[in-house]
């Protein structure tokens, strides 16, 4: 049985976003674990009041475990292009070992950019989007579906599409985008 994880942003004791959370979390729990009583996060959660936190809720078919850890702000400019085939990561898995072998590979880059059957997917921590045509652009297939990509998705703020090495080569920014960092635009490049 793989344990997963859900990670939340805790603002002051505000937790932004809880609705999306809830759903993938529950969403989880029903695919995976065969589990269809849903559970509210907000009855188990209990943030700090002060201070930028990031929950981590270990779970499989009930909340094992419920971490509160001080966030520090990363800066990400640069990106390895990594390419791999082998790689699955459509829940939030706990055990995240298959990306962190990719991310051994960044050098002196800031974090990997995830190519997949020749297709941009995310970077190690991250949805991304590209802005191409007027417009943010993010793949059609990620490795995960992050509750901030969902968000947009419905604000109608960015829009799906099969992007490839070639199509990011005329794009003029890229942004990051997860439950901590929020969408992050990005003042960088990407290495090959």
């Amino acid at each position: 049985m793989n344990t997963c994880i859900e990670t939340i942003k805790i603002d002051n004791g505000i937790v932004p976003f809880l609705k999306f959370h809830n759903e993938r979390f529950n969403k989880t729990r029903q695919i995976l674990f065969n589990t269809a009583t849903k559970i509210n996060l907000a009855s188990y959660l209990q943030p700090p009041k002060i201070g930028i936190y990031r929950c981590r809720v270990i779970y499989a078919d009930k909340i094992e475990k419920i971490e509160y850890i001080p966030y520090q702000t990363k800066n990400f400019q640069t990106f390895k292009i990594v390419e791999t085939n082998e790689i699955d990561y459509s829940f939030k898995y706990l055990n995240r070992d298959a990306i962190n072998k990719l991310v051994e590979l960044k050098g002196l880059a800031d974090d990997i950019l995830i190519i997949k059957q020749n297709l941009i997917t995310d970077t190690s921590i991250a949805n991304v989007a590209f802005w191409l045509n007027n417009q943010w652009l993010t793949p059609l297939k990620p490795l995960l579906a992050g509750t901030t990509r969902r968000r947009l998705l419905q604000a109608k703020k960015i829009t799906t599409a099969n992007l490839s090495l070639n199509d990011i080569k005329f794009a003029e920014k890229m942004a990051i985008m997860n439950a901590l960092i929020g969408f992050y635009v990005v003042e960088g490049n990407l290495r090959k």
